[in-house]
């Protein structure tokens, strides 16, 4: 027996060493309560990888009388499916919707799961074209989760709503869906809950980390879609990215980094600055606190630029 035990150790011990046979230890989704009936699954701040499961950002959770709402469907079938499992250990409702916030990867790809639940998954109309035209794109920089893609299959929301301003109720609760023309995709939806105060902003805030701008971003309609935050002054914010938070930090960690890359942006093309020197002397000094702001913010402004050149 004894030697059983130390041939299971040693076996073990280069096991170790080797650094090969152990699995990555699972993303646990957990929802903490943000306000009554209100709950936030924080993600992890970096990019996707095969240890954070492409659960990279925040996803909602909200309890009604009639059932339950949730906010994003995460990147893949696999981790919709732990989504779900975290909300039934919330509450015993049935989960009625899930609002698509944007049409980033983490924001619908999960939705084929929810569908093959009979479950309703609603996002903007302005993000379907997105959708399609980049859902293939999404799938392949998501192949870094290997096996943990497996059953992920693309999955159009349901319902699409057309207007800018969008009433829904359940359970006596009331979700407005704020659109106003997108931002860091063209589909970004927010949802305010007016009783509760609490908006889930999807990515048009982000706080604790960079920002970040792709070809289809347009930080003019991000601003404008920023400008909904502004008026409705929610006392709790869930960001797309990053603690949940308040006004104030959402307002200096997001807004003032779009308005200062435009300002600054907008002054280098008007002089005639090279897209070069216009990159290096933006002052990033206020926002050097953000995580990856070394990297991304040279990136940002190199796009700010070519968008305020477009406009």
């Amino acid at each position: 027996m004894k030697n059983g035990i130390g041939q299971w150790l040693g076996g073990m011990l280069t096991t170790l060493a080797l650094g090969t046979a152990l699995p990555a230890a699972a993303v646990e989704v957990v929802f903490k309560p943000v306000a009554d009936g209100v709950y936030a699954y924080v993600g992890d701040m970096e990019g996707r990888t095969y240890d954070n499961e492409g659960l990279n950002a925040n996803i909602g959770l909200v309890v009604t009388p009639a059932g339950a709402v949730l906010i994003d469907s995460g990147a893949t079938f696999q981790s919709a499916r732990k989504i779900h499992e975290a909300a039934k250990k919330v509450t015993s409702q049935p989960v009625k919707w899930v609002i698509n916030t944007g049409d980033q990867d983490h924001r619908w790809l999960g939705n084929g799961y929810f569908k093959a639940q009979g479950i309703e998954t609603i996002a903007h109309a302005d993000a379907e074209a997105d959708m399609k035209a980049r859902a293939g794109e999404q799938m392949e920089g998501l192949k870094v989760l290997k096996e943990r893609l497996d059953g992920t299959v693309p999955t159009l929301p349901a319902r699409l709503v057309k207007d800018k301003d969008t009433r829904l109720e359940l359970g006596g609760t009331v979700f407005e869906l704020k659109y106003r023309g997108g931002g860091h995709t063209p589909g970004d939806m927010m949802v305010w809950l007016p009783q509760r105060n609490v908006l889930f902003s999807g990515d048009v805030v982000y706080v604790d980390r960079t920002l970040g701008l792709h070809p289809v971003s347009r930080t003019k309609t991000w601003l404008q879609s920023f400008a909904v935050i502004d008026e409705l002054k929610p006392k709790i914010i869930v960001p797309g990215h990053g603690k949940v938070t308040d006004l104030a930090t959402a307002q200096a960690q997001t807004r003032d980094l779009l308005l200062a890359l435009r300002a600054h942006m907008k002054k280098a093309v008007d002089d005639g600055t090279d897209i070069s020197a216009a990159v290096r002397s933006f002052n990033a000094q206020p926002f050097a606190h953000l995580k990856h702001a070394d990297v991304w913010i040279p990136q940002l402004a190199n796009m700010t630029y070519l968008e305020m050149e477009r406009e």
